[in-house]
């Protein structure tokens, strides 16, 4: 299939743009005419990929899953290899969770996900967006020795998305991700990430 390459490329290159735009502007801002501009694509090539727009939202959900699912799977594959502690583990969530600047395309995975709530059609993708995220919490969680791995996952799940929006919508600092992580998994008593070096000034 010598075509099998270009079309996945151009089709990645559609998705991304759309990711882009609901990043800029919102789900009601993705047309056919922008993304064919912001992809470099004929029009012709965005309704030859996806019929419809429902299509392009599904799919463009799940590719972002999909990517986050991969980089949390390095570091849920360190946590084995290495044996780093819960410490170390937190830190590492917080670069992969945070590391990027912030920007418009930070904001489209959300947008989705509430146009998921309006959209009983993108429901199921989210549902599996979710579950992709909750399986990997637990598989992180599992490889730091965390009790009752399986029953924490959803909740870190939420606490890393709902830090996520907060930095996205303040400006907040990657450390509060981190702290909130270490006190999910190592209970109140926990010192906050970088809390000793804080003492010590």
């Amino acid at each position: 299939m010598p075509n099998a390459a270009p079309s996945a490329s151009m089709r990645q290159r559609i998705i991304s743009a759309v990711l882009r735009i609901i990043g800029a502007d919102g789900v009601a801002a993705v047309t056919n005419r922008r993304i064919a501009r912001e992809a470099g694509v004929s029009l012709g090539s965005v309704t030859y990929h996806f019929e419809t727009q429902h299509d392009l939202l599904r799919e463009s959900l799940l590719y972002f899953v999909r990517e986050e699912a991969r980089h949390f799977t390095e570091l849920a594959d360190q946590c084995q290899t290495d044996g780093i502690g819960v410490e170390d583990a937190a830190s590492l969530a917080g670069q992969v969770a945070c590391g990027t600047a912030l920007d418009s395309a930070q904001l489209a995975p959300f947008e989705l996900y509430l146009h998921a709530g309006r959209d009983e059609r993108l429901r199921e993708a989210a549902a599996e967006a979710f579950r992709a995220y909750d399986r990997l919490a637990a598989q992180i969680l599992t490889a730091l020795g965390v009790p009752d791995a399986e029953r924490l996952a959803a909740t870190t799940v939420a606490v890393v998305m709902g830090l996520q929006l907060r930095r996205l919508a303040t400006g907040s600092p990657a450390e509060d991700l981190v702290d909130a992580l270490l006190l999910l998994t190592r209970g109140p008593a926990a010192q906050p990430a970088g809390q000793e070096a804080r003492d010590r000034r």
